[in-house]
C-alpha cells in the first residue's frame, strides 16, 4: 500500500498536467460542442451542431484537401527525407556543408518561407516559371490554380526537409557497419542492403516519423493561410475580408475551417465539433499505424 501511495506521489506532477491540459479541455470540448456559444452566451443545442457538421460542405471539402496532404505529402517528405540522408551520409568531401545546406530551410519561419516561396512560385515575376518556360516545360500558376495549388503546399514541404533530414541521419548512422561489410561479402548489392539491412533496422524511426508527420499535416495551418492570403492579394484592411482556401477553397485546411468557425465566425460551439473531429481522426491514422507497424515487427 506505501509503495503504491509512493509511485503515485511521484506520478502526481504528471498525472496533474495530463488532467489540467488533457482530460479537462477534452470533456470541456465535448460538453461545448453541445452549446450554442459565442463565448458570451451559452445556450443548450442538443446535436443541433453535430448535424450542421453533416450537412456543412466547407467543411467535407477541407477535409477533402487535408486527407489530400496526408496521402501525398507525408510520404513524400518521408522519402525525400530519407533519400537525401542516406545521400549526406554517404558523403565523404563537405558532408558537414551539404547538412547544413539542406537543415537550413527547417530553421526558417514559417511565415517568411511560405511568403517567399508564392514569391518564387509566381507565373508572373518568379524565377521558377521562368526557368520552366526557358527549357520549354509548362509553368502553372501555382498558387492561383486549383489544380496546382496543393502542390505547390507540398513543394514547400520538400523543400523545408531538414527535421526529417535530421532524425534519419541519426537512424542510418546508428545502422552496424559489420552488417554492410556482411552483405557485402554474401554479394548483395546496394538496393538488396538498403532493403534487407537498412529498412529494418530503422524500421522505428522511420514509423515515428510517419506518425510525427500525420499529425502535423493533420493540424497543417500557417502554410496555407499565409500562402491564400498572399497569393490572393488580401490584406487586413479595413473593409477586406478574406475566406480561407484560395483558390477555389483548393487550399482549406480542416484547422483552417475550425479556425474561422469559433475565432472569426465565433461559432465555438461548433468549433468544438470540429476539434473533436479533428482529434478522433488524429487518434485513428495514428492507431492504424502503430498496429501496422506492429504486426510488421512480429512478421519479422
Amino acid at each position: 500500500m506505501r509503495g503504491n501511495l509512493r509511485a503515485l506521489l511521484y506520478l502526481s506532477p504528471w498525472l496533474a498536467g495530463f488532467v489540467i491540459f488533457f482530460v479537462y479541455p477534452l470533456v470541456s470540448t465535448a460538453y461545448f460542442s453541445f452549446q450554442r456559444y459565442d463565448l458570451f452566451t451559452l445556450e443548450p443545442v442538443g446535436l443541433l451542431n453535430w448535424e450542421y457538421f453533416f450537412k456543412d460542405q466547407a467543411a467535407w471539402t477541407a477535409i477533402r484537401n487535408t486527407l489530400w496532404l496526408v496521402v501525398v505529402m507525408v510520404p513524400l517528405r518521408v522519402l525525400f527525407g530519407l533519400g537525401v540522408a542516406q545521400l549526406v551520409t554517404r558523403l565523404k568531401a563537405g558532408a558537414g556543408v551539404y547538412r547544413t545546406i539542406f537543415y537550413l530551410p527547417a530553421l526558417v519561419p514559417l511565415v517568411a518561407g511560405t511568403l517567399g516561396f508564392v514569391f518564387l512560385l509566381n507565373p508572373g515575376t518568379g524565377p521558377v516559371d521562368a526557368i520552366l518556360s526557358a527549357v520549354g516545360l509548362p509553368a502553372p500558376d501555382w498558387f492561383g490554380d486549383p489544380a496546382w495549388s496543393k502542390w505547390g503546399l507540398t513543394l514547400l514541404g520538400l523543400w523545408s526537409i531538414g527535421d526529417v533530414m535530421v532524425i534519419f541521419m541519426a537512424a542510418l548512422l546508428d545502422v552496424p557497419k559489420q552488417l554492410y561489410e556482411a552483405a557485402a561479402i554474401d554479394g548483395a548489392d546496394g538496393w538488396r542492403q538498403f532493403t534487407s539491412i537498412t529498412l529494418p533496422v530503422i524500421r522505428p524511426v522511420l514509423m515515428f516519423a510517419l506518425v510525427t508527420g500525420v499529425i502535423q499535416t493533420l493540424q497543417y495551418f500557417t502554410q496555407a493561410e499565409v500562402a491564400a492570403r498572399v497569393a490572393s492579394g488580401a490584406t487586413d484592411s479595413a473593409g477586406s475580408v478574406f475566406t480561407p482556401g484560395y483558390p477555389d477553397q483548393s487550399t482549406l485546411t480542416f484547422p483552417q475551417w475550425l479556425f474561422q468557425q469559433g475565432f472569426r465566425d465565433y461559432a465555438m460551439g461548433y468549433a468544438c465539433v470540429l476539434a473533436l473531429v479533428l482529434f478522433a481522426v488524429a487518434m485513428a491514422f495514428t492507431l492504424v499505424l502503430l498496429r501496422q507497424f506492429r504486426f510488421a515487427e512480429e512478421e519479422s
